[in-house]
């Protein structure tokens, strides 16, 4: 039986940097442990995960654009098989 594990992460910074080649394009993007109190709706998760950083160097312009600084993301977890 395979268990599938949802984490909540919220995104801290997406740096974009410089490529050797122009018409290539990277970003750093940097995600932490939602946490947070009742009020926030983060308090289940803070339980669970108290702590946990997410860093990936991302050169697909689509997925670059799909993280904005300050949102919050799922993240599920399951066995690669």
């Amino acid at each position: 039986m395979s268990t599938t594990v949802r984490a909540k992460f919220k995104c801290w910074s997406v740096v974009h940097s410089n490529s050797p080649n122009p018409n290539d394009v990277c970003a750093e993007v940097r995600m932490q442990a939602a946490y947070g109190d009742k009020e926030s709706g983060n308090e289940s998760w803070s339980k669970a995960t108290p702590s946990a950083e997410l860093r990936m160097f991302v050169t697909n312009p689509a997925a670059i654009a799909a993280f904005e600084s300050g949102k919050e993301y799922y993240l599920d977890f399951s066995p690669a098989e």
